[in-house]
């Protein structure tokens, strides 16, 4: 059911492709500085307005001409799955939190991120991809994003998942491991389950798969690069790694927070949903009473944690990031790309002397 992709990861100058970073890191800024350095570059349409969709697609295209991609937040689960009396609670245990930040706790509401209004933009805009977190679209929505000239991928978090993208018609997967920084992009949000490192999990879909593969999750180096091609990716999906970029959205309390030494955690505290961030106050005080309840608690956080970003307070935001952040380099976007690809280089080649050394 597969259309033959217009964008052939293979010729990629470097391999590398910009997560979409949704939630203000995503600039068409950082879009453009990707792709002129010879990688993939995104947009995040998440948690935007449509026009606010527009708006960016614009600007890329105003900074750039190369092929590039939006990602869209996939519908979630029903509202039917939601412990009405668990996000009560959560929401009266979180008043004390908007006291402390002088703002209202948010209305928990259920909604789809406006998915079929940005679906209709994407398809009259037609980048060369359109990238799917949370779900998996129905054939017959790939079908349509084909016909009007975009390139279907799909994130996936486990081997099942592949498998399922494949046959709906993806054009490409990318495969996001546990390391990954912000959320967990499969197609469910269980409470527990195994959990696959990225290494593990290219090899387990890389024999169920003959579609490419884009690896996510904890890649902030060269030597990271190489290893997950070597693993069986056609590219390398770098996020954290570009956020201290000056072409990012980051906040400043949140660059503060990934250019020093601290241990993440995945939380459903700030989201309802599983993802991963640098520990802090909120996560700690709050992780074990939110339920699984996304987006409501997203909505229900939002207030206080625009007012702790505008008051520079890193303890009640969502400081996502990738287990390798202390890897991220403070530099313009297109040096970093370029200089993870010249690492890449290094590193392969020093493999490839070391086995051909073994031979011998």
């Amino acid at each position: 059911m597969s259309s033959s992709a217009s964008v052939d990861l293979g010729e990629l100058q470097v391999p590398v492709v910009q997560a979409p970073l949704a939630g203000g890191a995503s600039t068409p800024q950082l879009a453009a500085a990707v792709a002129g350095a010879g990688g993939f570059g995104f947009l995040a349409a998440g948690y935007k307005s449509v026009d606010a969709v527009a708006a960016d697609v614009a600007a890329l295209r105003e900074l750039s001409d190369a092929p590039f991609g939006v990602n869209l937040f996939a519908p979630p689960a029903p509202v039917e799955s939601t412990d009405a009396r668990a996000l009560a609670a959560y929401a009266e245990r979180l008043g004390a939190e908007a006291t402390r930040y002088g703002v209202a706790t948010g209305a928990a509401r259920h909604d789809d991120d406006a998915f079929e209004a940005k679906l209709e933009l994407l398809s009259s805009e037609r980048p060369a991809v359109v990238s799917f977190t949370f779900g998996c679209p129905e054939p017959p929505l790939v079908d349509r994003l084909h016909t009007s000239g975009s390139d279907v991928w799909v994130t996936v978090t486990s081997a099942d998942e592949a498998a399922a993208a494949a046959v709906a018609g993806a054009d490409a997967l990318v495969v996001q491991g546990i390391e990954a920084g912000g959320h967990r992009g499969g197609f469910s949000d269980p409470p527990s389950g195994e959990e696959l490192g990225l290494i593990v999990l290219l090899r387990l879909v890389s024999r169920r798969v003959s579609v490419p593969l884009v690896a996510a999750g904890g890649i902030a180096d060269g030597a990271c690069i190489a290893a997950v091609l070597a693993a069986g990716a056609a590219a390398a999906q770098i996020g954290t790694a570009l956020m201290l970029a000056p072409e990012a959205g980051t906040s400043a309390a949140h660059r503060a927070a990934l250019a020093q030494p601290g241990a993440t955690a995945l939380t459903r505290a700030f989201s309802g949903r599983q993802a991963r961030g640098i520990v802090n106050r909120f996560m700690g005080d709050h992780d074990a009473d939110a339920p699984v309840a996304y987006p409501d608690v997203h909505h229900l956080t939002t207030p206080i944690r625009a007012a702790a970003r505008a008051a520079g307070d890193p303890d009640a935001i969502n400081l996502w990031a990738g287990q390798a952040h202390e890897l991220a380099l403070e530099l313009p976007a297109a040096e970093i790309v370029r200089r993870l690809a010249e690492q890449a280089r290094q590193s392969a080649a020093a493999t490839a002397a070391r086995l051909g050394g073994a031979q011998r």
